[in-house]
């Protein structure tokens, strides 16, 4: 898509009168070391300029202490954007008033607290009126994903956090956060904006936010928080891009592209959500705005694409908790949702989350002027409770009103041109959706100049090629000079592997078009996936004849704590034999706080396995983590397998996930699982079973752990194999 221009979005704001530019008439002083910034920081005076030399600043704890005025803030910046880079244990803390910290990058390390960035000394030192503007936060990430930090805090009041990249979180805790309490003073008053959020992989598990502004516990009051212009791309990290747990915030002018999840007004009242932008390109799981709460605004928005459903439908208001507590659903209470434009949207839902608990309806709301367009003539709209709390006005669905809308909406079709590459705007309907002029900010005015927007991991066969002559580790040697993205291709022979290979960024390994490569590894492990890791193994023989009898065998590891997170795994045209050693040898075995975004057997044959295909069940705490977002078995046969064949698990009843995920279609499943399962899915939340036939083997077992799973089967066959066990209906038809 070609860079988008900026232009009409011209919205008056009120903020304080507070001076961003340089500081006149103070001294500028430049420091080279960790002492000399130490020294000098002491001296600072209003208009004062401190600069770090060019280079790398290893564990570096910066702290800025002073006090600015408005007219003559003390700054602290970097002789060179860019060139200032803080690795190893750093991070960054200021603390008074009117300071503004500049043009850093942090990379190659992590912080040694909680915070990569923080607008605070101590509970009692606080920032007020400053800035952060043009810093870089790159993959820098605590090195085991389980521990939590937030990379950006913003306490204080009257700060501003601007033109910042952040990209690449892959632990535990939200990007970034507002934190309030009545010790600072919950009327925050900060301004987010032209920020680039890059991408975010799925975390797994609850606390992914990219951006969250409060708690429930303090989410009565307002923060009044201006979040606007910023990108939001690819943010991946749970079903809660943004979430808002205060009041009187504004979400304005913002662009959310590709990002799974939606835009949550999750606690908080009369907040405003205006004039931003959704762009799904149909991902998966890509949302738009969920309603919750009293006195929302959500109006002049444009949302196209979005392929996400339930609560990251592209539109959901939901149901509510009768006298909810704060951390539960308050009731949806004079919401005004009007001049919208939807476009090609999978779900619309007005009632979601309707259950026994959430049994209070929207009321006193009104849904007014909107535009619901879908090109394929499918309708989107779902409402699984009540409407008479909602006033509808004016508002035009095409081709057809929605039959569970009724009359509250005029079906007819309406043509749709896209305006300079940007919006798809109607054509002769005026007054109806998001004012024909509003464009998207430009990705390009996000973030800093001076670093890349597109530094994506490195993938499967992005790299060289190398042939690889049968022997005694020469596969061993290979993969240890392999660069990311590499493909070893395997000539025709025998390969005896003596030891672990670790796989620390994208691989493949391949066999010969013609003839056979057979493997045979003497240690318990032949792969292990390793962070930063992706492995597609291709036209293989692998062979367990030789490892030894030791707990924990398997072909492919992902040992527990290693945080590989957001691999895939691709195993094609492949056979996997003799894996009987002892009683459970895994073809593969995923470890505690391990997250594959793929594991897929296309075209495989497994035969002779005292242990499961694919164990992905480490996460038995019930947090409602999981080890494999998505799980692929094509064409493939299973034989002779004492465990199962997928023993997949989510346990516990958080939310704010959207899998796992599994498929499996035209396979064979002969003796597997027998006494116990050929198929172990606890808590998935779709499923699809397809055209498979299951030989003497044990029964499919599904269990409902959370959310409203979907397990759909059809054309599978039966023999000597017990029905489906499945506590949640059957159906035939995927939704």
């Amino acid at each position: 898509m070609r860079q988008w221009i900026c232009r009409a979005l011209v919205l008056v704001v009120a903020w304080p009168l507070v001076s961003w530019g340089a500081s006149p008439a103070g001294k500028t002083v430049m420091v080279r070391t960790q002492d000399e910034y130490a020294s000098a920081v002491r001296a600072l005076k209003p208009g004062d300029r401190l600069v770090l030399a060019d280079g790398e600043w290893r564990d570096f704890q910066v702290l800025l202490l002073g006090e600015g005025t408005p007219d003559r803030p003390i700054t602290l910046t970097a002789q060179t954007p860019g060139k200032v880079v803080l690795t190893g244990q750093s991070n960054l803390r200021l603390a008074g008033r009117h300071l503004v910290v500049s043009n850093l990058v942090f990379r190659d390390g992590w912080s040694p607290t909680g915070e990569v960035v923080s607008f605070r000394r101590s509970r009692a030192e606080r920032a007020t009126h400053s800035r952060v503007t043009g810093v870089v936060i790159d993959r820098f990430n605590k090195p085991d994903r389980s521990q939590m930090d937030n990379w950006v805090a913003m306490y204080g009041h009257h700060n501003r956090f601007d033109h910042n990249h952040l990209v690449g979180k892959t632990n535990q805790g939200a990007t970034m956060v507002v934190v309030r309490d009545a010790e600072q003073g919950l009327d925050n008053r900060h301004r987010i904006d032209h920020n680039y959020f890059g991408p975010r992989p799925n975390l797994g598990s609850n606390g992914g936010e990219t951006l969250r502004v409060g708690t429930s516990h303090d989410s009565l009051s307002d923060s009044n928080t201006l979040v606007e212009n910023n990108w939001f791309e690819g943010c991946d990290g749970e079903v809660e891009i943004v979430s808002n747990k205060s009041g009187g915030n504004t979400y304005r002018g913002n662009v959310f592209f590709q990002s799974r999840g939606a835009l949550v007004l999750r606690h908080g009242d009369g907040n405003l959500v205006e004039g931003n932008f959704f762009f799904g390109g149909n991902k998966p799981h890509t949302g738009g705005i969920r309603v919750i709460n009293r006195r929302q605004v959500v109006r002049n928005n444009y949302l196209e694409g979005l392929a996400g459903e339930g609560f990251a439908s592209a539109l959901s208001v939901m149901y509510g908790v009768p006298d909810s507590p704060l951390n539960r659903y308050v009731q949806v209470d004079e919401a005004v949702i009007e001049h919208n434009t939807i476009v090609d949207a999978r779900s619309i839902v007005i009632g979601a989350g309707k259950d026994e608990e959430r049994s209070a309806p929207p009321v006193r709301s009104r849904f007014a002027r909107n535009l619901l367009v879908n090109g394929d003539g499918r309708d989107p709209v779902r409402v699984p409770g009540e409407l008479s709390g909602i006033a509808f006005e004016g508002n035009v669905q095409s081709p057809a009103a929605s039959p569970a809308l009724g009359q509250r909406v005029r079906g007819a079709r309406v043509e749709m041109q896209r305006e300079h590459g940007d919006v798809l705007v109607p054509v002769g309907l005026d007054g109806v959706g998001m004012p024909a002029d509003l464009r998207p900010i430009a990705r390009g005015a996000t973030g800093v100049d001076w670093y890349p927007k597109h530094g994506q991991a490195a993938k499967l066969d992005g790299g060289r090629e190398h042939a690889v002559a049968p022997g005694d580790d020469t596969l061993t040697d290979a993969v240890a000079r392999a660069g990311a993205g590499d493909r070893l291709v395997l000539q025709a022979g025998r390969y005896l592997v003596n030891q672990v290979l670790q796989v620390h960024r994208p691989l493949t390994v391949q066999g010969p078009a013609q003839g056979e490569a057979v493997i045979a590894f003497s240690r318990p492990q032949l792969f292990q996936i390793e962070a930063g890791g992706k492995l597609r193994l291709s036209r293989l023989s692998i062979s367990g004849e030789l490892a030894p009898d030791e707990v924990g065998n398997a072909v492919i590891a992902v040992r527990p704590g290693s945080s590989a997170a957001n691999y895939e795994l691709l195993v094609e045209d492949t056979t996997i034999r003799d894996l009987t050693v002892n009683r459970g040898f895994d073809v593969v075995a995923t470890g505690k706080g391990s997250m594959a975004d793929l594991v897929a057997f296309r075209r495989v044959t497994v035969e002779d396995a005292t242990g499961a295909v694919l164990s992905a069940a480490a996460e038995t705490d019930d947090r409602g983590t999981y080890n494999a977002e998505q799980v692929e078995i094509a064409d493939s046969q299973f034989r002779r397998v004492r465990g199962p064949a997928v023993d997949l698990y989510r346990g516990g009843t958080d939310e704010s996930t959207f899998g796992p995920r599994i498929r499996v279609r035209g396979s064979t499943f002969e003796q597997v699982g027998q006494g116990a399962a050929a198929l172990r899915l606890h808590g998935v939340q779709h499923a699809e079973l397809e055209d498979n036939r299951f030989v003497d083997s044990g029964t499919v077992r599904f269990t409902h752990s959370v959310g409203k799973p979907v397990l759909v089967a059809s054309g599978n066959a039966f023999s000597g194999t017990p029905p489906i066990e499945s506590d949640i209906a059957v159906t035939g038809v995927a939704p």
